[in-house]
């Protein structure tokens, strides 16, 4: 552990950016799998509300710089790529 009190800080702050990020990361996760389940049973319209859902989480999380913008359009278009085969 850090003996300098701006590195005590540095660490918490880091450790809570992580936190959030995780989370970020998670949400991201989980509306790209309702996504899928979505196509998988073949439900069209639910499939296109739930893409919406995902790009904007996937959007969110690329303006956080959670993960990089070209990732993030990458995730987007391979998404709608599914749902229009």
């Amino acid at each position: 552990m850090a003996n300098i009190k701006s590195a005590k800080k540095r660490a918490k702050v880091i450790a809570k950016k992580t936190a959030n990020n995780r989370v970020r990361k998670s949400i991201v996760k989980t509306a790209e799998k309702k996504f899928m389940e979505a196509i998988e049973a073949g439900d069209k319209e639910l499939a296109i509300e739930r893409l919406k859902i995902a790009e904007k989480a996937i959007d969110k999380a690329a303006a956080k710089n959670v993960i990089h913008k070209n990732a993030a359009a990458r995730k987007v278009s391979r998404l709608a790529k599914k749902l229009n085969a």
